[in-house]
């Protein structure tokens, strides 16, 4: 089954100005990607952020693409 990324992300003016965010948090996809490019593995930002899931990062990567 292929991942829906609009299940995990969430765009509200209030919150975080309406910049999308990881559904049920405030974290930015433009962090978890930053992260990524800076080279943070999987595994380091779930310790960083245990409110989040793999399917989320995965989720970003993917609202990314499109």
């Amino acid at each position: 089954m292929e991942l829906n990324w609009r299940e995990h992300i969430d765009t509200n003016p209030g919150v975080m100005l309406g910049k999308p965010v990881i559904k049920g948090t405030r974290i930015p996809v433009q962090l978890i990607l930053e992260k990524i490019s800076l080279g943070e593995s999987t595994e380091q930002l779930l310790r960083s952020y245990p409110s989040i899931t793999k399917e989320d990062i995965q989720s970003c990567l993917l609202f990314d693409k499109e």
